[in-house]
Formats: structure tokens, C-alpha cells, sequence
């Protein structure tokens, strides 16, 4: 399974659009690929083709970029609160934002990250996937797993 698959699954599950669901994806990604450390992340990415490209496209901590437009007082808190909390917090922060932003609820964002968390699973397999979201568990919290 690579990542269109897994964008195709969320849209159709999600009733979301796949500009919409590779947003998501990409987002939650980008997230991981911030947050979650060492080996255990690039093995997880090498099971899924096209995952660490999506997550780079959008990525959470660049400045301006895809997942970061806006501007505004959203953007200067989104700044510094990932200044005062380093990276990792700020990713999440920055991730959460970026889907609130592309117009979704809370519901819309649980749905979607559910869904992609088991086509992971089903991708990656269940103890691998679980290893890197065991070092983001605040994501956890945010996609209602």
C-alpha cells in the first residue's frame, strides 16, 4: 500500500475531497516526521511509498509553507508558542492549525486521522505504527484514538 491509497481511503471514508484528504495525510505526516524520533520513524516511512515525500510537501515547521499559510495572529502564536515549546510541540501546534485552517472540524480531522492510523497499520503493520504514535501521544488525543 503507498500513500494514494491511503489518501484514496481517508477521502472516501472521511467524505472528504483528495485535495483535502492529501492534506490531511501529508499534515499528520509531517507531524510524525517532526515529532517522533529515531529509527523507528524512517522504518515506519519505508513502508509506506511516497509517505516522507508527502509529510516534506507539507511540512508543518516551514516557515510560509503549504501547511502554514494564513498569516495573521494565528500564525504569529502558532510561532511563538513553537518557539517556547521547541520543535516538537510546535509541529503539533502547527499541524492541528493547518487542518483547522483547510476548513475541517474536530470531527472531520478524528474521522480522517483514524482512518489513515489504520491504513498505516495495515501498511506498516500494528506494533510499528503504535511505536511512533507511542512517541506523539498527544496526537493520539487530537485524532480521538
Amino acid at each position: 500500500m503507498n500513500v494514494q491509497d491511503i489518501i484514496n481511503t481517508v477521502s472516501s471514508k472521511a467524505g472528504l475531497d483528495e485535495p483535502t484528504a492529501e492534506k490531511v495525510v501529508g499534515t499528520i505526516f509531517s507531524v510524525l516526521e517532526h515529532e517522533a524520533e529515531g529509527s523507528s520513524v524512517s522504518s515506519f516511512f519505508a513502508q509506506i511509498p511516497g509517505a516522507d515525500a508527502l509529510a516534506q510537501k507539507y511540512d508543518v515547521m516551514a516557515a510560509g509553507g503549504t501547511a502554514n499559510s494564513g498569516g495573521g495572529l494565528l500564525s504569529s502564536l502558532q510561532g511563538a508558542l513553537g518557539g517556547v515549546l521547541g520543535e516538537k510541540a510546535g509541529a503539533l501546534i502547527n499541524g492541528v492549525a493547518a487542518l483547522k485552517a483547510s476548513g475541517l472540524d474536530m470531527a472531520q480531522i478524528q474521522k480522517a486521522g483514524t482512518t489513515l492510523i489504520q491504513q498505516a497499520e495495515a501498511a506498516a503493520g500494528p506494533d510499528l505504527t503504535n511505536q511512533v504514535l507511542d512517541q506523539v501521544p498527544s496526537l493520539r488525543s487530537h485524532l480521538g484514538l
